[in-house]
Parts: C-alpha cells; sequence; structure tokens
C-alpha cells in the first residue's frame, strides 16, 4: 500500500521549493476495481469521524439532563474530545511512522467502536467523559493514518486530486450531517443513539480493512523524537485548552491565560529541540517548504470560518428566529449539498487551471457568499431566501480551499513523509474546526454585553460574521501573495 509517489503536480504554485519532484512513475489513469475498495474503506470512515465532531452538539442538554451534569460542566463533553483529537493528532501521525499506518488506522477504528459503546452505556457525567476522552484519542489516531493511507495508496497527480476532492466533501458534508443526526437521532430516539450509531460502523472497518488495505511505512524506520513529541503534543493541549475556556468565560480568565500562555512556551521549546534533534518529529526544512506551511496556514482559516459560521448561524436561526434545534440543524442542508459539489468540482479546478487558482478562487466565492449574510434580517422569509443560497455557495468555495490545501500541504514530499505532511493536516483541520467556535463565541458574547435579546443576538452575530468574512479574504491575499509561481 504504499508505492512510490508518482507524476507529481505540474503547477509551479505546489513544486517542493526545496528538493527537484520525484521522477514520474506509471501510473493507472482510472481508479482500479482495487483502489474503489480502499478508497470506500477509508472515505467511510473520514465521514463518520467528521461526524463525530458534530454530532452531539444538539445533543448536549438532553445527555446534561439524563446524567446530571451541571450546566457549567456541560461544555466538557466537547472540550474533552476536541483536546485529546486536537491535541494528539501530531504524535499519532509519527507513531503511524514507526509502527505501520495500517496497523494505527485499525487498532484506533477498534478503540473508537469501544468507547462509542461506552459513552452510549455511561451511567454518569465521569464514565462518559472517559469515553470521550477515549473517543478524541481514536480520532487523533486515525485520522492521520487514514490520510496517509489515502495520499500513499494514490498516486500524485489527478488520481489523489480526485481522491482527496471526494474525501474532503465526505469530511465538510459529515460535519454538516452530524448536526442533522445529532437532532434526528435525540428527538426520535434517544442521545445515546448519537455513540452507538458507530460502533456497527467501526466493527465494519475493522473487519474489512485488514483484508484491503496493505501495510503503508517508511522504507527506513525514523526514531521517535520523545522531547519534541512530548512538547507539542502539551502545547497544543494548552492552545485548545486555553482557546475553550476563552470562548466559555472570555480572553481574560485565568484559566484561558494559563493555557495559552503554556501553550506558546512548550511551542517555543518544541521549535529549539527541532533544531538540535538529530531525528526531529517535524524537520524543520520540511515545514520551510512554502507549500506545507501556507498550505496548512490557508487549511486552518477554511476549517475555523466555516465550521465557526454554523456556529453562528445556528444562534441565529434558534434565538432570533425562533427555530428549534433539529429544524436549525436540517437548515444546513443546502450547506452539506455544496460542499459535497465543491468537493466532487475542485479537482477538475485544480487540473484545468492550478491549486492556487482553486484556493484563490474558493476563498473568494466564500467571502462574497459569507459577506452577504451581513444583510440579514430578523423576518424568517426573507432571511432563508438569503441564507439558503448563500451558505450553499459557502459551502462551494470553502471546499474548493479545503482540497486545495490538502493537495498543497501533501505534494512533492516522499512516501516516508507522508505521515508527517498528513499528521500536520490533520492538526490544522482539528484546531481549526476547535478554535473557530470559541473565537466567536467570544466575539457574539462581546459584542451582545450578556443580552440574550433576539434583536442582541442579531447583532452579535452580525459582527462576528464581519469578521469571519474578513478571515476568508486573509487567507486568499496569503495564498495569492505566498504561492505565487517561482520562476526557475
Amino acid at each position: 500500500m504504499s508505492p512510490s509517489l508518482a507524476t507529481p503536480e505540474t503547477t509551479p504554485e505546489t513544486t517542493p521549493d526545496l528538493a527537484p519532484p520525484p521522477t514520474p512513475q506509471p501510473q493507472p489513469p482510472h481508479l482500479t476495481g482495487r483502489l474503489k475498495l480502499i478508497l470506500a474503506v477509508l472515505l467511510v470512515t473520514q465521514f463518520m469521524l467528521a461526524v463525530d465532531f458534530s454530532i452531539l452538539n444538539v445533543a448536549l442538554p438532553a445527555i446534561g439532563d439524563g446524567l446530571g451534569f451541571s450546566l457549567s460542566n456541560l461544555q466538557w463533553i466537547a472540550t474533552a474530545f476536541a483536546l485529546s483529537a486536537a491535541g494528539f493528532t501530531l504524535f499519532f501521525g509519527r507513531i503511524g511512522d514507526l509502527i505501520g499506518r495500517k496497523k494505527i488506522f485499525i487498532g484506533s477504528l477498534a478503540l473508537l467502536g469501544l468507547s462509542s459503546l461506552l459513552g452510549g452505556l455511561a451511567t454518569s457525567p465521569e464514565v462518559l467523559l472517559i469515553a470521550r476522552v477515549a473517543q478524541g484519542l481514536a480520532t487523533a489516531a486515525a485520522t492521520p493514518a487514514g490520510l496517509a493511507l489515502l495520499t500513499t495508496a494514490f498516486p500524485e497527480g489527478p488520481l489523489r486530486q480526485k481522491a482527496l476532492g471526494i474525501n474532503g466533501a465526505l469530511m465538510s458534508a459529515g460535519f454538516t450531517a452530524g448536526a442533522i443526526l445529532g437532532g434526528v437521532l435525540t428527538d426520535v430516539l434517544s442521545w445515546r443513539w448519537a455513540f452507538f450509531v458507530n460502533v456497527p460502523v467501526a466493527l465494519a472497518v475493522v473487519l474489512i480493512a485488514p483484508a484491503v488495505i496493505k501495510e503503508s511505512r517508511p522504507t527506513v524506520r525514523p526514531r521517535l523524537d520523545l522531547p519534541g513529541a512530548l512538547t507539542v503534543t502539551l502545547g497544543l493541549l494548552g492552545v485548545v485548552y486555553g482557546l475553550t475556556q476563552a470562548g466559555e468565560h472570555g480572553w481574560t480568565d485565568s484559566h484561558a491565560l494559563a493555557g495559552l500562555l503554556g501553550g506558546a512556551v512548550l511551542f517555543a521549546a518544541f521549535f529549539l529541540i527541532e533544531r538540535k534533534v538529530a531525528e526531529p518529529l517535524v524537520p524543520l526544512k520540511t515545514l520551510a517548504r512554502r507549500t506545507v506551511a501556507w498550505g496548512n496556514v490557508l487549511g486552518l482559516l477554511a476549517f475555523v470560518t466555516e465550521t465557526s459560521l454554523v456556529y453562528l448561524l445556528t444562534l441565529y436561526l434558534q434565538k432570533t428566529l425562533g427555530f428549534s434545534p433539529l429544524s436549525a440543524g436540517v437548515s444546513f442542508g443546502v450547506l452539506g449539498i455544496g460542499t459535497v459539489i465543491g468537493g466532487l468540482i475542485a479537482p477538475r479546478v485544480i487540473a484545468r487551471t492550478s491549486t492556487r487558482t482553486a484556493l484563490i478562487a474558493g476563498g473568494a466565492v466564500q467571502a462574497v457568499s459569507t459577506g452577504s449574510l451581513l444583510f440579514l434580517g430578523t423576518t424568517t422569509g426573507p432571511a432563508l431566501g438569503l441564507l439558503l443560497p448563500a451558505t450553499f455557495l459557502g459551502g462551494v468555495g470553502n471546499m474548493l480551499v479545503i482540497v486545495g490545501f490538502m493537495v498543497t500541504a501533501t505534494s512533492g514530499l516522499p512516501d516516508k513523509e507522508q505521515g508527517l505532511a498528513t499528521g500536520l493536516a490533520s492538526m490544522s483541520q482539528q484546531v481549526g474546526i476547535t478554535l473557530g467556535t470559541p473565537i466567536m463565541s467570544t466575539i457574539v458574547t462581546a459584542t451582545t454585553a450578556g443580552a440574550a435579546t433576539a434583536s442582541a443576538v442579531h447583532h452579535g452575530v452580525t459582527i462576528a460574521i464581519a469578521v469571519n468574512t474578513a478571515l476568508v479574504l486573509a487567507g486568499v491575499a496569503l495564498a495569492a501573495f505566498f504561492l505565487r509561481p517561482r520562476r526557475s
């Protein structure tokens, strides 16, 4: 499952900066039956992992009532998952390089199934939080391993672009579907089914994957940079903890400041360690590639903006227009359709133009669509007339950026660095999903001055949408400037 990387991208924007592109190798012009089966297994897994990020959002009040969570502690159901999922991604990406990505992938799916079963059967807050931490660890291991298996199975070029496009579409659609599915399962059955739904899917993948997927690891097994792994993992935990506390209690909260400051110190220590260690966890020469560095920055912005926009519009629909949680979730179905279409057309856009063009064009479409939401009013009919097409087009544009980021951040690298590249990409994805909502929540809280009236919420959401639009435009500017073609 680890053939040599083949035809590199022909666009100057994604040509690696520090080394010549790999020698082109023969590759099948179309997906073979085996590649389709591999793709199906990996995509089902990525979709399920994406669903897990949002499926409990609507169910949180019901879980609190069922297990006796206090209102102040309810956010830990989401935070416990986010801390472990974002904090350990880079670490597990390197562990996959050491012991084999297939082993990590299958083992993490088994852990996800068991932890989901434990969460569904939980009878106390403590057991549920343990299950959520285990789910986060499983996600942190499965996401980079699955992406590394995908990028090493599909040669660099059109086939990989197509696979990453479908993967990105289902990943973003899974995030949207999770909000809808969580509402349906909670209303029709019980919040426990938001956990149980993972069990049969995880079991099927664990049974099928060993026969379908071949082992993938670098030819020369690297040594584990334990000091680097510890500092970057603890640094990520500190930053994610600080951001979630800031979203809950404000940016002046002592816990938020301690987490953010501690994370910054640990990141500084990490870079010092990586400069001196013989086999670094993240080689600085790899991180210095503009495709890797700026690709991940753009991916981070893409996930920060679109996932937090879902949060903002949920507030708007429920607090301003008076929608029920289920109705608000169903309203995002149009966004999900847009992301699927965006993921399917992204490889064609990249093939006919360039990755940089896809990043700029997708960001521009997303910025215009998000900016148009500044004109949302307080009347349901006109509001939906604007919101539905805007979120659809925004989903298309955002997915062009996400696929462009995935292709950019993983192109031009040898097979031995794919675990690192996909670990960085997965970290950007998960940290972006994690920190977007706290940032926008803080803006809404600050601009509403604690008022919960429909007009106050509408004002706060409008200000946050303006900031969201500015972040999208910043991504467009970064792609246009830092990914410019370089003359030979």
